[in-house]
């Protein structure tokens, strides 16, 4: 059994059908995001550092398009992986995923902000577990690097593609889940139809936290734009300080209540 992040063991199950199925009004997110972009222009502008934004599994660069565009407008310097679709592979894709961050770093000269949405986040926190020296922050969506990770409607599709089980990397799976070395975000939702929501918890601290988005997709939560806001405001933060995400912004009725940091 794995651990949740109180402690505590359990066995998780995926999503519902209901909720795999309700997974279409994504692009009714995205849709949101275009009708709202004049207020998300409005979000806090940082000081353009570089940005590397990780796709989900089975998606490409395509997918993280309008974000990378979102965060250009904001000043950033955002950076695709290109490397194709997304097919999976956390151990067989960890050499080519540190060559391209030192190749972000040492274009920029700065530490770099990683954004993984879905498996992309999962790469996020496992770069920032092996070279915290070049990442500046990470912010997941919908990421399954918690408690029981099989606990997806995706699981099964993703050991016959990448050729990896899951449970096979057990060490690679422990730094993954555990408490990592720089600022970490967890954005996610209780109503994502493809992975169990409880996998994608931090434990909160000084330096890391959750924000629930309510009645977001699994696969909109990267287009939805309380999402987007809460990404602008945490990029904004200066380099080497954190303070916890502000619900009181104009979209504060989509998030969830902020969490206690757990002793």
């Amino acid at each position: 059994m794995d651990r949740s992040v109180d402690g505590t063991e359990r066995r998780l199950r995926p999503p519902s059908l209901f909720l795999m199925l309700a997974e279409a009004r994504g692009v009714l997110e995205l849709n949101s995001s275009l009708l709202l972009s004049p207020l998300l222009m409005r979000a806090p502008r940082g000081d353009g550092h570089p940005v590397l934004a990780l796709p989900g599994f089975l998606a490409s660069d395509l997918s993280m398009a309008p974000m990378r565009r979102y965060l250009k407008e904001l000043g950033y310097d955002a950076y695709a992986w290109n490397m194709g679709r997304n097919f999976g592979g956390i151990s067989s894709r960890r050499a080519a995923l540190r060559d391209l961050l030192k190749r972000v770093h040492e274009a920029s000269g700065r530490k770099v902000s990683i954004i993984g949405w879905s498996l992309g986040g999962v790469y996020a926190r496992d770069l920032a577990s092996q070279m915290p020296e070049l990442v500046r922050s990470i912010i997941t969506l919908g990421s399954p690097f918690a408690d029981d990770i099989r606990a997806t409607n995706a699981t099964r599709l993703y050991e016959v593609l990448s050729g990896e089980a899951v449970n096979d990397i057990p060490e690679i799976r422990a730094a993954i889940a555990g408490d990592m070395p720089v600022p970490t975000t967890s954005i996610y939702s209780r109503t994502d139809g493809i992975v169990n929501w409880r996998t994608s918890r931090v434990r909160p601290s000084a330096t890391a936290e959750n924000i629930e988005v309510h009645f977001a997709s699994h696969i909109g939560l990267g287009v939805n734009p309380a999402a987007l806001w809460a990404i602008a405001d945490r990029l904004a933060q200066p380099e080497g300080e954190f303070r916890h995400f502000d619900r009181s912004g104009p979209f504060a009725i989509a998030y969830g209540p902020a969490e206690q940091a757990l002793s």
